[in-house]
Formats: C-alpha cells, sequence, structure tokens
C-alpha cells in the first residue's frame, strides 16, 4: 500500500473510484458529498489529510454539479493543509468549447482551467482532452493520457481482416493514426464533415478506399451520435462490410443509444470514463481504472509517467 496516498470520489463516477482504489491495493478515502435541503451541495472529508497526498476522483460531465462538487472537494482539502491536490478527470467537460468562435461566446474550458487552479489543484490527471492545447490552459502540471491502450487490447482480440481506421472527422485524424500504427500500420480513411451549427453535422466525402473492408472508427466523445451515425451511413453506402466504433466519453444525450441501437454499428466499443447505464448486445464497456490507478502510484512516487503517454 503507497504511503501518504488517500483517493477521495466524488458522486460522479463511484465505480471507477472503486476500481482505481482496488488497482492500488487502498481502500477509497472517507467523504461525504450530499446535497442540503434547497439543493446546495455539501462536502465533507471524512478524516485527516494534513501532509497527506490526495487524489480527487470526478469526471465532469453534466450536470454542471459535477464540475462544482469537484470544487468543492479541491477547497475542502486545500483548507485541511493536504500536501498536494490532484484532481484526477476521467472526463474534462466543456472541452469543446476551447477557442472563440464567433463573437460574444465564453472559451469554457479555459474558465473551467482556471476555477479549478483557483479552488486549489495542485495537478491535473485526465483522459482523451477533445483538444490537446487545453493543457496549455492550466499553470499547473498536466498528466493527459489517452485510452488507447485498452482499446489496442479489444482490437487485436477481435481478429478481424481487411481492416481499415477511420477518423470521423478531420479533426480526429492524429488520434485514428496513432491506432492504426499501432495495430500493425493498418490504413486510415477520413470521413470529410460539415458542422453547420452545435450537435449537427453531415458527411460530404469519403477520403481513403473503404470498398470492402472492415471499419474501425475511433473517437474521443460521442455526445448525440449525429457525427458517427453520419459516419457509418456514408461508409455503407461507400461499400465497407462491417463498422466498428471506439469512443472514450460516452456522453450519449438524447436519441444517441436508440439510434446507436437501431445503426449498422456492429459493436460499440467505449470506457468508464462517464458511467453508462444502458443494456444493449452492441455495448463493451472497457475501464480505464488500470490507466489511471498506474499513473496516480507513478505520480505519487515522483516516477514517470511517460511511458503511458501511448
Amino acid at each position: 500500500m503507497p504511503e501518504g496516498l488517500k483517493v477521495f470520489g466524488g458522486r460522479s463516477n463511484p465505480s471507477l473510484t472503486k476500481k482505481i482504489c482496488e488497482y492500488l491495493g487502498i481502500e477509497g478515502g472517507g467523504i461525504t458529498c450530499k446535497r442540503f435541503s434547497d439543493g446546495e451541495i455539501y462536502v465533507k472529508i471524512n478524516e485527516n489529510v494534513r501532509g497527506v497526498d490526495v487524489f480527487l476522483v470526478q469526471s465532469t460531465h453534466p450536470p454542471g454539479d459535477n464540475l462544482f462538487e469537484l470544487l468543492l472537494m479541491i477547497d475542502a482539502a486545500k483548507r485541511a493543509s493536504a500536501e498536494r491536490i490532484t484532481a484526477v478527470i476521467p472526463y474534462f467537460g466543456y472541452a469543446r468549447q476551447d477557442k472563440k468562435d464567433e463573437p460574444r461566446v465564453p472559451i469554457s474550458a479555459k474558465l473551467v482551467a482556471d476555477l479549478l487552479e483557483v479552488a486549489g489543484a495542485d495537478r491535473i490527471l485526465t483522459c482523451d482532452l477533445h483538444a490537446e492545447q487545453i493543457q496549455g490552459f492550466f499553470d499547473v502540471p498536466v498528466d493527459h493520457l489517452y485510452a488507447l491502450p485498452a482499446f489496442l487490447e479489444y482490437a487485436e482480440g477481435m481478429e478481424l481482416s481487411n481492416v481499415t481506421v477511420v477518423s470521423p472527422d478531420a479533426g480526429r485524424v492524429k488520434r485514428a493514426w496513432g491506432f492504426a500504427k499501432r495495430m500493425g500500420g493498418l490504413p486510415i480513411a477520413i470521413v470529410d464533415k460539415r458542422r453547420p451549427a452545435p450537435n449537427q453535422s453531415y458527411v460530404t466525402n469519403i477520403v481513403g478506399n473503404v470498398v470492402g473492408r472492415n471499419a474501425l472508427i475511433v473517437d474521443d466523445i460521442i455526445d448525440t451520435g449525429g457525427t458517427i451515425l453520419g459516419a457509418v451511413e456514408a461508409l455503407k453506402s461507400a461499400g465497407v462490410l462491417d463498422v466498428y466504433c471506439f469512443c472514450t466519453h460516452p456522453i450519449l444525450s438524447g436519441n444517441a443509444k436508440e439510434n446507436i441501437d437501431s445503426s449498422e454499428i456492429i459493436k460499440f466499443i467505449t470506457t468508464d470514463t462517464i458511467p453508462v447505464q444502458w443494456d444493449s448486445p452492441k455495448l463493451m464497456v472497457l475501464s480505464v481504472s488500470k490507466l489511471l490507478g498506474e499513473a496516480i502510484k507513478r505520480i505519487h512516487n515522483r516516477e514517470s509517467v511517460s511511458s503511458l503517454f501511448v
């Protein structure tokens, strides 16, 4: 058991916190997170953390209370004299609002970064940021991990032939290329997508040979599912055989689950950065607990985490 290390989890993803603690061989720290009758959030750390290396696990997917609860957890640990506070954020919310792309809009990802630092976070540990430049929004160290190792292990076990790795849009090309490279140099294809408004998109073209091949679509976030479903329809029309989807963060808002269930996707492979309440034969949930647990252990021991940056 690591000395001087304690892991606390908020209410956004208690099952992932439990798995991380099991990997580390420790008991989860005692913490109370609840609501007052008026709806305000109450947080209390129930054990001594003075001089302790504290890791706070909380994904910040909607509702916004998940983010605010994390801020309160950080503040509580700071005021309890923790030696160092690391915010472990498996899913970093508001990451898609990372630039001022039209007049009179906020850069929400930068605001979230500022809030975390002001609250007292000394370090950030996160997974598959939607935009890697968000690391530069922080003035504290950011360890940015990728779910790729879990996906690679599963994909290799599928034993498919004639495979093309597909990027669902131009922004995900680097991720698709990395996946294809580590799968033995598979070819890649790119879905040329246009987004006229938030949560709306349409496909204009497919770049790359996909005829008579199996497609592995690799994405970081699936929200409404519009992008991925449009890509699936375009790929099938272009002559793809079977389509499999790999997604790190399953937000799955609106009718996304029903639409994916009724689509031609053979398997929807995702992770537990966000809890998934969905009973479907198409669903496969892989855990990032080992990845995050190993990173926590190395950060605590002042060891390099570079080998985890696949």
